[in-house]
């Protein structure tokens, strides 16, 4: 029987807060960081319930989807893996707090958003921006 090597599904998060901010977290694991709050779909989950979930694990908040953003399918935007990344655009009220695998979460003005992201973030972050400044997504 062959052995398959599938990508791995996972959802990311931009969460906005008032004020044109943004929530990250700085990645308690490798590759180290700061990411957007998301991580791997559990068998037999809904892509939407993964970001939810993964959100409150990692910032203590409870967000409230406003839609899906894009899919991220490069195979080598994760070091560890193929992974494919869902991305979703969410709302949310309050202060971040770190928990589960993020050492810390923090909220960052659209306009000075850290230089060491992990993953391809940065380009999702570019994508997001352009998105919320001019209307245009990424075009596939």
């Amino acid at each position: 029987m062959p052995e398959y090597r599938n990508p791995k599904p996972t959802v990311d998060c931009i969460i906005e807060l008032s004020g044109e901010r943004i929530v990250l977290i700085r990645r308690a694991n490798p590759p180290v960081g700061w990411a957007l709050p998301g991580g791997f779909v559990d068998e037999g989950e809904p892509l939407d319930k993964a970001a939810i979930r993964e959100a409150k694990e990692e910032t203590g908040l409870d967000v409230t989807l406003e839609e899906q953003f894009f899919t991220y399918s490069d195979p080598k935007r994760d070091p560890r893996q193929h992974t494919l990344s869902t991305v979703f655009i969410a709302k949310a009220t309050g202060e971040p707090v770190g928990a589960d695998d993020a050492a810390e979460a923090k909220t960052f003005s659209v306009d000075a958003l850290p230089k060491d992201l992990c993953f391809d973030h940065g380009t999702i972050l570019s994508d997001y921006l352009t998105y919320k400044r001019t209307g245009k997504r990424r075009k596939l």
